[in-house]
């Protein structure tokens, strides 16, 4: 019993002397005044903005006054859900595999639109659509259509589409991309995994972005770092008026999805090919006439001259605008109109919105002194050759009575000239089953379908022999 009583009288003096030191060092002024300096740090602004009026300070776009809401409202119903359809005729045999034959098998591709006119017309990426059988819209309000396609432009992936409403569709109307500024606010607009009329934010984080710098494809992205995932591919792009700036197509990404930087076609470029699809059927492309490179420290040095922004003018084409303007070889191109050149990418880009018979002003550097001079563009001339499988193929000669195919010329491919033995020739007849019109009409389908879509080849060789090809 005393033992207990002692334990009893030890446990209540430890509790009150715990309680006692919690109290005096938790209310000790010490420790008061820690709390309150720590308080007062965690509110420090990160920017300040010096205003008498108002004393306000800013740390992010709500508290700026930016508001999204406006531009969202105007753009979330003009930006549709795009579906692809795809059927391919899969071989399920040796048999079927000999033949080109097997069973057919559905893929749906999924992407997003923008309707840019009231009856029906739809921007896109041509990467969305490519290789479809079936084209399928869905609006914001679940309504579901069928689209056909008008045309498209591979080279900078852009297609148009028409779908038929019985009411007017809202829709989203052009800006002026050339006017957009690096950290100006844009929405992202599309439906990412399928998740329909998703909104993201975030600026401009560069303009005249190449990709693919060094393969003469004309690209220019504006790249931003609104989220931009798989399903977003040819939705939209709007700054804070709700005007289209672009059309969101590319991420770079190593996982697929998005981590940072999303890129998007400068709606001044689509609305250049929407035009001329609709008014010509395919894109009228104006050419400057010459070809060089975009300069930095290295090519500035090789070619001694102290400039390291523009386009260097490594060769003009005899009856180009070019020439007849007098651009020589050796000049540097500092300006298109009023846009600042500085590579490739903003010279590519630029022209890529103008159409043969438009005149440019061009601004170009010679010998330390700036001269501007203005080009009349001229039409890109039609294919004469194009590649397949690393072959050359070139129209038949007009003598040839054929009436159809196209000539090798020649092939680098070492298992088709090794192996198979199709050398400079042979003429290549039918892809697919379907007989070869023209250079134009092969590119075309190269365009729409992909090469990784050749699943049969068919020649005439030099002895007139029938040879057939099939590929898995």
């Amino acid at each position: 019993m005393k033992k207990f009583a002692s334990l009893l009288l030890v446990s209540v003096l430890g509790g009150v002397i715990s309680i006692g030191a919690y109290k005096f060092f938790s209310e000790s002024p010490e420790k008061v005044e820690q709390a309150s300096v720590f308080e007062q740090t965690s509110y420090i602004p990160t920017n300040f903005v010096n205003n008498p009026t108002t004393e306000k300070t800013t740390t992010n776009a709500a508290n700026a006054g930016i508001d999204f809401t406006v531009a969202a409202e105007k753009t979330v119903n003009a930006v549709v859900h795009v579906k692809n359809k795809v059927t391919r005729v899969a071989p399920r045999s040796i048999w079927d595999l000999y033949n080109g034959t097997g069973r057919p098998e559905t893929q749906i591709g999924t992407g997003s639109g923008v309707i840019i006119t009231p009856d029906g017309h739809i921007v896109t990426n041509n990467h969305v659509i490519k290789g479809s059988n079936e084209i399928q819209v869905t609006l914001n309000d679940n309504k579901n259509y069928v689209a056909t396609v008008i045309g498209t432009d591979p080279n900078m992936d852009i297609a148009l589409l028409k779908i038929e409403a019985e009411e007017e569709l809202p829709y989203i109307s052009f800006g002026n991309s050339d006017n957009a500024k690096i950290g100006e606010w844009v929405l992202a607009v599309g439906n990412p995994f399928n998740l329909t009329s998703t909104v993201t934010a975030g600026i401009i984080s560069a303009k005249g972005r190449d990709l693919n710098e060094g393969d003469n494809l004309s690209q220019s992205f504006i790249q931003t770092d609104a989220a931009v995932n798989p399903g977003n591919s040819g939705g939209a792009l709007v700054n804070t008026n709700g005007e289209l700036i672009g059309i969101n197509t590319a991420i770079t990404s190593q996982t697929g999805s998005y981590i940072g930087y999303s890129f998007a076609v400068p709606s001044n470029i689509a609305q250049k090919i929407v035009a001329d699809l609709l008014e010509f059927g395919d894109v009228q492309k104006g050419l400057l006439g010459v070809s060089g490179g975009s300069l930095n420290s290295v090519v500035a040095e090789r070619i001694g001259t102290t400039e390291t922004e523009g386009f260097y003018v490594g060769k003009v084409f005899a009856e180009s605008g070019a020439e007849k303007a007098g651009i020589q070889e050796g000049d540097v191109i500092k300006k298109l109109d009023e846009v600042k050149v500085s590579s490739f990418a903003d010279l590519s880009g630029y022209l890529s919105s103008k159409r043969p018979g438009d005149i440019v002003n061009v601004t170009v550097l010679r010998n330390s002194d700036y001269e501007t001079m203005p080009v009349t563009l001229t039409k890109e001339e039609e294919a004469t050759s194009v590649k397949l499988m690393n072959m050359r193929l070139e129209n038949l000669d007009e003598e040839n009575d054929l009436g159809y195919g196209l000539k090798v010329t020649d092939n680098s491919n070492k298992q088709l000239s090794q192996e198979l033995g199709i050398t400079p020739g042979y003429i290549l007849v039918e892809v697919n089953g379907k007989k070869v019109q023209s250079v134009q009409g092969l590119k075309n389908f190269l365009d729409k379908y992909g090469e990784d879509q050749v699943r049969i080849l068919a020649f005439l060789n030099p002895k007139g022999q029938y040879e057939r090809f099939i590929f898995r």
